[in-house]
């Protein structure tokens, strides 16, 4: 059934990517010469500059690139982020190299993707994906920035996900994880959904985070923290952790970055090899691993009644089938992991303008909330509460502000989808109307470019 009524061809144009660029070079390192491919490819330029990570990882291909490329289109589209879709890959195992080793490799790449056009503040701005960092980017930003020494003013806007010393933003990070907080809290709060079993929290809620890499970590460590969430199973590739009280989630990471694995931790019950956590019972599962993580073949095991895709794609096209037809509630991937490229949008802005978020206004803010609260004891006669006065008077920190225009973000595009799905019910699910809402605004732009 189709839901949007296109212009003829159009369909056809929005789904293709405009250019996949493979890229082939050499680096000579222990004392003899190595050849890499890579490749980056944009999808739409319906908005400029493009936007999408790097990752490195040793099964990537073009035909991925691609698939993740138009996704990285919709998705910027539906949170109304000015960007069109890019993203890129390099086909290697960075475990086999040392920093060093990857620093070299990663400037040539540079060079690269740079001679071709392909990395720059106003035409294509790449960011952290699997198996890349801030370190990554750094080292991105810097060899940019060796290349084109007449753009060295806003070279460090290059590339996104840098370390704050670097040019970065407070909050880049978390920002995934902390958009994944942000969906399931607007789910909730609209009264048009069914909640969790008609409850509006997360407090005390079951969950399972599948995948404990920088996106899953944050998303526990919010919604357990912040949200009382008990944390009930942790699963990784090498096996899952449980504890029916709830694990705690900081120890865990600790302990995941001093031994290499989640298995083992004293706070919880080890499954190693075991590749069922995910179905076990739960109030929400949260996939934040690999794609199609839930297929077929498991699909009727899965028992949990919302799914929060803090992954790209990590249900299936036939296991969406058979969910939905369960009832089971899936928040989609195309909404929910939408933050990391959200507060990316805002490190683009902060090293183009140069300014640091809340600089021009933060002192101004501190003096007139203290105004309100001298006006207040005045009024009443009594001291403004010592336990809420340092964090009412405070001005706003960089991380505040970002972590408000996420969350303001996340808020107003889960309201899109929302009242779209309302309007027309025969979309049936959040991921149709996210598709819809995406694609529709993605028309408009080419209609208004003449396209």
């Amino acid at each position: 059934m189709s839901f949007l009524d296109l212009p003829e061809g159009l369909s056809e144009r929005i789904m293709q990517c405009n250019s996949t660029y493979t890229v082939r070079f050499g680096v000579r390192l222990r004392g003899r010469m190595f050849s890499f491919i890579g490749w980056r490819s944009v999808h739409s330029e319906h908005c400029e500059p493009v936007k999408g990570g790097i990752r490195y990882a040793i099964n990537a291909d073009a035909e991925e690139v691609e698939a993740l490329a138009a996704l990285m289109t919709l998705k910027c589209s539906l949170v109304d982020v000015p960007f069109g879709g890019s993203k890129g890959a390099l086909k290697i195992d960075p475990r086999e190299w040392t920093p060093q080793e990857l620093e070299r490799i990663t400037r040539r790449f540079t060079q690269e993707l740079n001679k071709r056009g392909l990395i720059g503040p106003g035409v294509n701005v790449p960011a952290p994906d699997i198996g890349t960092g801030e370190r990554e980017m750094a080292w991105m930003m810097d060899e940019f920035r060796r290349s084109n020494p007449t753009d060295v003013i806003n070279a460090r806007a290059c590339v996104t996900g840098k370390p704050l010393s670097k040019g970065g933003i407070a909050g880049r990070t978390e920002a995934t994880g902390r958009g994944v907080q942000f969906a399931i809290q607007s789910y909730l709060r609209d009264l048009r959904t069914t909640g969790l079993h008609g409850k509006r929290d997360l407090n005390r809620a079951a969950v399972i985070v599948q995948g404990f890499g920088n996106v899953g970590y944050h998303a526990a460590k919010f919604v357990s923290e912040e949200d009382g969430a008990r944390v009930t199973i942790v699963a990784e590739h090498d096996g899952y952790v449980a504890n029916h009280e709830g694990v705690s989630v900081e120890a865990l990471k600790q302990h995941q970055l001093k031994t290499g694995s989640i298995l083992g931790f004293e706070g919880a019950t080890s499954f190693p090899g075991d590749m069922t956590g995910v179905e076990q019972p739960c109030d929400v599962l949260i996939p934040a691993a690999m794609e199609n993580a839930i297929h077929d073949k498991n699909v009727s095991a899965i028992k949990t009644s919302l799914i929060v895709e803090a992954a790209n794609g990590p249900v299936s096209y036939e296991a969406d089938k058979v969910l939905r037809a369960r009832g089971i509630t899936i928040l989609p991937d195309l909404y929910v992991n939408a933050g990391g490229v959200v507060v990316s949008y805002f490190e683009w802005v902060k090293n183009l303008t140069h300014l640091p978020f809340g600089l021009m206004e933060r002192r101004r803010r501190e003096r007139r909330n203290q105004t309100i609260a001298t006006a207040l004891e005045q009024m009443t006669g009594k001291k403004f509460p010592e336990d809420i006065r340092d964090e009412f008077l405070e001005g706003g920190a960089e991380i505040d502000l970002v972590r408000s225009g996420l969350e303001d973000i996340m808020r107003s595009t889960w309201a899109r989808i929302s009242d779209l799905l309302e309007r027309q019910p025969e979309l049936e699910d959040y991921r149709t109307a996210a598709h819809v809402a995406s694609i529709r605004q993605i028309v408009d732009a080419y209609e208004a470019i003449g396209i």
